[in-house]
């Protein structure tokens, strides 16, 4: 982080000096009393079920500078001296306030990108990508809300080119705050699916939520989507431009000649209606990345990149964990795809396992959440798929297993279960040599923890050499699917 000074940082915030301290000098931003070194500067943020305001005085002595409040909740002189005090009118608005005020003391570009799905691939493949040509920060994990996106900001430094900044919502206003924040002069949109139907209602709200990565695009600004999708295949602009990828739709860049592998994708590339003589090559499982890759080529192209630059990133791919991860084990495969989930990420997710040599294909799959009143129907529509592509054994667990089944529909390949002991049981019985496992759900059910299950299991000396799953005679179907 680079320095600021106590004045700047005033400003910034529109705040009021409650407590002066002795200390001049600032190192980071840190929202966790645990988290604090010397000379850090601490916000006081507050949450349903914490007010950081309370541990002031803990802040201080362990050595903040500075300590950004909105309620005084500290006795003065229980601070350390050093301790300057700020007041402002909302901590959560003055953290983004002060990353808004940073970022425009950096002469660094700013591409944001958001979506239904696939955001974090995008992000990835995006700052692979443009690593070939610029130094690039990337949005660590998944801090990508009006809390993580900030915190990502002061990590930047004068020696970045670019920064690639993942923008997270679940309702109207939020893209905006953090475009507020950062003023991305490169939006990208992967696509506009189901999540977040919960607060939204319709897709159509939904892309009215994502369109709002424009909102502070100046006309030298320039909006990427992806055509193939239906809801962003007609959106036309004037005050900005919009370029477009796909490869079904009519497309500014578009692949053809694809080759999808277990762990990798490579496709030819048609720019403007000419076919280009570049291959590309992207060591990440899927057709939906050929998209995802397609966005990346089109960023890369807008900021001047060649071909062979293009092609050169693609190579430094550094993807983020439990995000199609596969791990060919001694005995069988896992596919740990457990961040998050959506049915379009779902469909994918079913593909990649499709695509992966192995013998029986087992799909574990979990509840799916923000979807509102078309849960039911969305993990319906998801069993359905897994049936469509003939998955020899679906597993599920969570609050929509009766959709699950409904959409599956064939109940000797179909088990349901209420533990994670209970699904691990079961693997350790039927599970055979060369089979390859999916898992996936929403974050919220922590499913890695299967994953790390499986793990164990693959390590052990002896696992059941059954040659497929065609016949569970020894299960007693009814009995485990009305847990």
């Amino acid at each position: 982080m680079e320095y600021i000074t106590l004045d700047e940082i005033i400003e910034a915030t529109l705040g009021e000096v409650v407590v002066k301290g002795e200390s001049a000098f600032y190192n980071n931003v840190c929202m966790d009393t645990r988290d604090i070194k010397d000379k850090d500067i601490f916000i006081a943020l507050k949450g349903e079920n914490f007010n950081a305001n309370d541990f002031i005085v803990d802040a201080s002595k362990k050595g903040a500078s500075i300590c950004i409040i909105d309620e005084i909740k500290f006795e003065e002189k229980l601070l350390d001296v050093k301790t300057t005090v700020i007041k402002v009118g909302d901590t959560k608005k003055a953290l983004r306030d002060l990353a808004k005020f940073y970022l425009n003391k950096l002469d660094i570009q700013v591409v944001g990108i958001t979506g239904s799905t696939g955001k974090t691939s995008t992000k990835d493949l995006v700052a692979a990508v443009l690593s070939a040509k610029f130094k690039v920060f990337k949005t660590l994990g998944n801090f990508n809300n009006e809390i993580g996106l900030p915190m990502m900001i002061f990590m930047l430094d004068k020696s970045y080119d670019i920064a690639v900044l993942e923008m997270g919502m679940s309702d109207f206003g939020e893209i905006h705050n953090l475009c507020e924040t950062s003023k991305p002069n490169i939006g990208i949109i992967t696509n506009i699916g189901m999540s977040h139907l919960e607060n939204l209602k319709t897709r159509e709200n939904i892309l009215k939520a994502k369109m709002e990565i424009t909102d502070f695009f100046t006309e030298d600004s320039i909006l990427i989507v992806n055509s193939d999708n239906d809801l962003l295949e007609n959106i036309i602009t004037s005050n900005y431009k919009t370029i477009k990828t796909g490869i079904d739709s009519q497309a500014d860049y578009k692949a053809c000649d694809l080759n999808i592998f277990e762990h990798k994708i490579t496709f030819r590339l048609i720019e403007t209606g000419i076919l280009t003589d570049n291959t590309i090559e992207v060591n990440i499982p899927g057709r939906h990345n050929v998209l995802n890759s397609l966005l990346a080529v089109a960023c890369g192209r807008v900021l001047g990149m060649s071909y062979d630059e293009i092609a050169s990133g693609f190579k430094n791919l550094e993807a983020t964990s439990m995000r199609l991860d596969i791990t060919k084990g001694e005995k069988f495969t896992v596919i740990n795809d457990c961040y998050n989930a959506s049915p379009d990420s779902m469909l994918a997710a079913m593909d990649v396992l499709c695509d992966v040599s192995g013998k029986s294909k087992i799909a574990i799959l979990g509840t799916m959440r923000e979807l509102g009143n078309n849960a039911f129907e969305g993990h319906r529509q998801v069993g359905e798929y897994a049936k469509s592509k003939d998955i020899d054994l679906l597993i599920t667990l969570g609050e929509f297993n009766e959709a699950y089944k409904q959409g599956f529909s064939d109940i000797d390949k179909y088990r349901c279960f209420e533990t994670y002991n209970e699904v691990i049981s079961f693997l350790s019985e039927i599970i055979a040599p060369n089979d390859v496992v999916l898992v996936k759900a929403s974050r919220y059910m922590k499913f890695e923890s299967i994953v790390n299950e499986l793990e164990h299991l693959n390590a052990l000396e002896n696992i059941n050499s059954r040659a497929n799953l065609n016949s569970l005679d020894n299960i007693n179907a009814k009995e485990v699917t009305e847990k």
